[in-house]
Formats: C-alpha cells, structure tokens, sequence
C-alpha cells in the first residue's frame, strides 16, 4: 500500500513515499528533499554467495544527467561509467551501513540510489545517503538501523545545517556525519583550518539532528516495516575454535603476531596455518573455514594483547609514531616531488605544474563547479604490499584516498590570482603497511613546496586507531594504526591539518558508533602527532615553498589587455595567436575579460611573446619604434611585419637618405629592420620610416 511521509529538516520538507514505485526491491523509497528526487531501493540475494568470507555489499549512486536538464556529453549521448563524485558518494553511504548489518551475514546486497531530479537547495547526495537508510531500514534484510545523515556548513562563524549549492562554494566547513540513535558512525570533513573543538561542536550538532531524522524513520518502519528475513549464518563453528586451541595455544599465536615486520608476521602465520591444515585434515568442512578462523585467531589474539595488556603488535606505546623520514626532490627532472616514510609505509609524491587552461573539466551534477585546477592522484600498486596482480586502473579506494588528500591540501593553496597555475600531484604508495593515504598528504605538502607553489602552511596526517571492549567505557585509542591495527582494531580515524586546525577528516569505523569521549580523543590524539611531525620530521625536509618554479617547470606571466582587442590578438581563425605560439614556443590563454596568460619554460621566449601582445594591442602614436621583418617589396615601398598579423609600409623616400632607385637595392625579403611609426597614410595603414629612427635606436 502507499504511503507518504513528511517531515521539516533544516527549512525545506522531506517526503518519503513507500509503495509506490520498485515494488520488486526488498526495501524503496522514493524521496523528495525540496525538489531534489532519488530513488532508492535496497535489495538482497535470497542465498549466501559461496566461497566468500566478506560481506559482499555493494552501493550505487547514479547521476542522471536529465536531472539538472543537460544531455550527456560524447559522442553516446548517454551516462557512462560513473562519476568520481558518484563513486565518493557511494563511498560515504556504504560507511555508516556496513556496520550494521550481521557480522556472519553473506548475501549478495545491493543499494542502488538514482538520482532523477536536483534542487540546488537541496544536496542530492545527503538525499541519496537518507533514502539507502530507509530503504534498508523497511526492508526485510537484516540490519541493525536506522541510520541517518546530516551535512553541516560553517559561514562567518555560524553553522548552517545542509547548506544550499550555493552556500557550500563559499563555507569554511563541510561536514557529513551520519549517526545511529546513540552513536556517531561516520565523520568526513573538509575545512579551512577549523579549530579541533569547533569541529566536534558542529559534529554533535549534526547527532542531534540526525536524531530527529531517526525519529521520522522509525515512524516509517512501525508503519510500513517489513519483517527481517533469516539468513544461513557463515560464523565460524565454536568447535573448530577449540580445536584450534589445542594445536596452536594462545602463546603461539601471540608470539606470531608480536613483530613489527608484516613479511615476518605474515610468514608465522603461514606456519600456523600450515600445522592447523595437518591436524584437521581429516576434516574438509573444517579445512574450507580455517583461514577465516585463524583470521578470527589473530583478531582475538591482537585485541587482548592490545586492550588487556596495552602491548601493541610491534612493540610501540599507545601514543608512539612509527620511525619517520622525509626528503625532497628524489625525482629529477620534474617540477617537484618529495617522499613520506613512516615505519612500513611510504609514499613518493611527484608535483606537476600546467597552464590553467588544463585545469579539470568536470561534467557532472554541480552546474556551479564546472572545472577544478588542483588535482591529486592516488595509485595502490600491488607490490606496494607484496602482492601480484595486473593493474587495471583506480579502483573506489584509490579515488577515494585521492579526493581525501585532495581535500586536505586545497585550503592552503594560493589562489589563481597569487599563483596562475593547474596543479597535479600524484602520490605512489612504494610500501604499505597502514594509513597511505595520510602519508600522502605530508608528501604531498613537501612536493607542492619543493616545485614552488606557495602554499600558505604545510599540511600533516595521521591516523588513530581504537580497540572496544565490552561496555562503552573500555576502550584503548591507538595513534599511527598499522595495517594489522587497523584490520584487527574497530576504527580508522584519519585527521589531516596544518599547525592551525584541521584541513579534513574521514572516520571508518567497523563497530556500532563512537561515544563522545572517543571522538574528542581521537581528534586530540591526531593533533598530537600532526604536529610531531610537522616540527620534527617535514620541517628539516622543507620548512618552506621556494619562492620559484623549477628550472623545467613552465613560467607563467599574465597581462591584461582590453577585452576589445581581443579579436586582434586572436586574428581571422586564430592565425594571429597561432603565429605567436608558433613563433615563441609558447602557450597562450585569453579569458573573455581581457586576462592573458603566458606560459612557457624559456623566460626570453615569454617576454617575446608579451611584447608582440602589447604591440598588437597598443593604439600605436608617431614616433613609436618597432622592430619588425621585410615581408613584402613593391615597386613603391616594403611592407614590414612588426607583429603576427600586423603590417606597416615604409615608402622608398623613406628607406634611405639618399635617393634609390629600386627598394630591392637596399631591402631583400626576411631581413630584419628597425621601423619608426610616422602615423597612418590616406588609406589608414601603418605609415613606417627606417631613414628617421634615431641613430642611437638603430
């Protein structure tokens, strides 16, 4: 039956209709957030899928491009792959809702959001993030919700609760938090700087509003809730646990664990193994469960050592960052790089700069940002832990570590006024054993300062850890989590910043939620270390943006010339401005305001082009001296080429002192003359003379 519901969030009205369109789904809603329209649908296999031992969720975000009224662009005409907004939405749905459903649960599900219409009031990501959780929420699949999500803006101090489109290109703050009725499960950020207790002011304040937003779901499942299905459980059996324990005791598998080589670990865990698959091998249903049970083993091994006995896998304190190492300009040749190294994990990151004209054109559903000039790549090669597989491009982790670093390093790069330049970076993980993608912003940071942009801080990143026990009060924070850490731990706490607040934040998270006391720790944990290593580790590396580019990074002067002229500079079909690049080795941009950047990596080569710019464009007056080159001879006179596409006449009288009887006895085509301006002849061109430019300009 249908159904609609309403509610007020943040001064424009919710609805979500239940039964009336994707009735085939396990869970639909059809939800309207101003004007903005997704539909979402959460569905699940009826069986486990075999041979997995993961929970195989899967979460879509489509972006219909008839929904902001464009056609896609291409030659198809039609959506292609998706987005890299899409997929970090996807990102941050899949976060909150992962935890929730059953630990043993293997079916197949799917949470599918189609965005039909946008409202530039109103975020169709936060729209699509409510409707996977009411889907899911009425849905027979088992899930322990409702969650909800809520954006939050900072302007001239004041918070704003989902900010418009518009609000959000001017905020200091973009905040999504999502929550369960108790707890905070997922926490992403990007900011400009914000003090540590103000962001955990504003993520509070979107707790409190998610839970009204809960509230409002509940209401809904009690109305048109379906009841949970059941489910074949893959747990692993207590008595193959037991088992275990007999062949490899307790202090086996701790003395396994306890190294700070992951090669050496991994190794004692193959031994392991391979003395568990001897003694059960009269057992097949136990042989195909035993890797998931001694990952269990570890698990359990690594948590008490941990939460008991505040004895980290390597050895290291609660509070201890790994060794670190940081060194610039490894690379030659490029404009900049710089390279991270902390314990077991390493980044290099290789700065690259480029006209503004290649700036990122993005085509998305944003209509009010169309293009972006810094770009940062993340790349996760195989062998980076040991392992073989063929590349086959970014995967949703390698976009979604790129975006992070990208977020956290945009609020201190000078504006294009300050600095006209496009600006790649791309961080190569060498070696990983936890937390990439914040050794990648310290990389990142130096890189940018090592190729000369003058970035207003440099930027650190950290990642902090957390292991729960049974009540909400046991608990252990971990600063700088390695990979085992973080596979074995309840939280991946990432924080990136400056000395002055907090650039972003990303929080993944495998629990039910985070008290408030482990989030004020964590971020206080993170600041800690952040500035550790901003003052001991990059500051001896770099402590400072050169003030120039590198030798064979390009060089960039802008000039500004009158709009009107424009179409002078340009020439009939672009062949004035063709003749100038072609001419000077040059690239040259003209923006509809007049703005013009020149850029190349020669600087007399730049200067050259400049000044056949300003010459095109000057309003020429008697007495101005040209150079310029012989391209015609006629019986009256040569005309003299001072820029591309500008012409002036100098009449036989005026090319010697004395009399001549032929041009030719004096000029040949190409050679290059000095010219001085006598005003423009009856028919409006150029009047020249060489015979009255003064001797000492010759």
């Amino acid at each position: 039956m249908y159904k609609s519901f309403s509610m007020e969030l943040a001064g424009r009205t919710l609805t979500v209709d239940v039964g009336r369109v994707a009735k085939q789904a396990n869970g639909a809603a059809f939800i309207h957030y101003g004007d903005t329209t997704v539909l979402s649908t959460a569905t699940a296999s009826e069986k486990p899928r075999e041979g997995i031992d993961f929970f195989p969720l899967s979460v879509e975000y489509e972006e219909k491009m008839y929904s902001v009224g464009k056609i896609p662009g291409g030659f198809n005409k039609r959506e292609g792959k998706a987005s890299e907004n899409a997929i970090l939405t996807s990102r941050v749905i899949d976060r909150p809702m992962r935890p929730l459903f059953p630990k043993d649960y293997r079916n197949d599900v799917t949470l599918n959001n189609l965005v039909m219409s946008v409202d530039p009031l109103c975020s169709p990501e936060l729209t699509a993030m409510l409707g996977s959780a009411i889907a899911t929420a009425i849905s027979d699949i088992p899930f322990d919700g409702p969650t909800a999500t809520t954006q939050v803006g900072l302007i001239d101090g004041e918070f704003i609760i989902n900010p418009t489109a518009e609000q959000q290109m001017i905020s200091d703050l973009a905040l999504t938090v999502a929550s369960t009725k108790e707890k905070v499960i997922m926490i992403e950020a990007g900011a400009n700087e914000i003090k540590e207790d103000k962001m955990i002011e504003a993520i509070y304040m979107a707790h409190e509003v998610n839970q009204s937003i809960i509230e409002f779901t509940e209401k809904i499942v009690a109305e048109c809730g379906k009841e949970k299905h059941s489910y074949t459980s893959c747990a692993v059996p207590q008595e193959l646990f037991d088992a275990m324990y007999e062949i490899v005791t307790p202090e086996e598998m701790e003395t396994a664990v306890f190294t700070d080589e992951k090669q050496v670990r991994e190794e004692n865990i193959r031994q392991i193994k391979e003395k568990l698959a001897e003694a059960l091998k009269e057992n097949e249903e136990w042989l195909e469960l035993l890797d998931e049970a001694v990952y269990q083993y570890q698990k359990k091994t690594v948590r008490k050592m941990i939460l008991k006995d505040r004895k980290r896998p390597d050895g290291r304190d609660i509070k201890e960052i790994r060794p670190l190492a940081a060194e610039i300009d490894i690379i030659p040749r490029v404009h900049g790089s710089a390279m991270f190294t902390r314990g077991q994990t390493q980044i290099c990151t290789v700065t690259t700069l480029a006209p503004l004209s290649e700036s990122q054109k993005i085509d998305g559903l944003n209509v009010l940002k169309t293009s972006k000039r810094y770009m940062h790549h993340y790349n996760f090669p195989s062998y980076s832990v040991g392992e073989t597989k063929p590349s086959r491009g970014p995967g949703r982790r390698e976009i979604g570590h790129g975006a992070l670093a990208e977020r956290a390093l945009v609020p201190v790069l000078p504006s294009e006024e300050e600095f006209p330049y496009a600006i790649r970076t791309v961080s190569e993980t060498f070696e990983s054993n936890g937390s990439t993608s914040q050794a990648s912003i310290c990389a990142s940071s130096m890189s940018l300062m090592s190729a000369g942009v003058p970035i207003k801080k440099p930027v650190a990143g950290i990642s902090a850890g957390l292991v729960t026990g049974e009540t909400d009060d046991d608990y252990i924070v971990l600063t700088d989590i390695q990979g085992l850490e973080d596979f074995f731990g309840d939280m991946d706490f990432k924080v990136a910043g400056t000395r002055d607040g907090i650039t972003a934040i990303q929080m993944d998270i495998k629990i039910h939620g985070l008290t408030r006391p482990i989030v004020e720790e964590a971020i206080s944990r993170t600041r800690e270390a952040r500035m550790y290593i901003l003052d001991e580790i990059m500051d001896k590396a770099i402590s400072a943006p050169r003030d120039h580019v590198g030798e064979l990074a390009p060089k960039i002067v802008q000039i500004q010339i009158d709009p009107d002229k424009i179409g002078e500079v340009v020439g009939q079909r672009g062949k004035t401005i063709s003749e100038i690049i072609e001419r000077t080795d040059t690239k040259i941009d003209i923006t509809d305001d007049g703005s013009v950047s020149v850029c190349g990596v020669d600087k007399e080569s730049i200067d050259q082009a400049v000044e056949m710019i300003e010459i095109i464009t000057t309003d020429y007056e008697q007495g101005q001296i040209f150079k310029g080159k012989v391209v015609s001879i006629k019986e009256f006179g040569a005309f003299i080429e001072f820029a591309p596409g500008k012409e002036g006449m100098v009449h036989i009288s005026k090319i010697c002192r004395e009399r001549i009887n032929h041009v030719e006895d004096v000029l040949t085509l190409g050679d290059e003359v000095t010219v001085i301006c006598m005003g423009k002849d009856k028919m409006g061109r150029f009047s020249f003379s060489i015979k009255d430019v003064p001797k000492d300009q010759r």
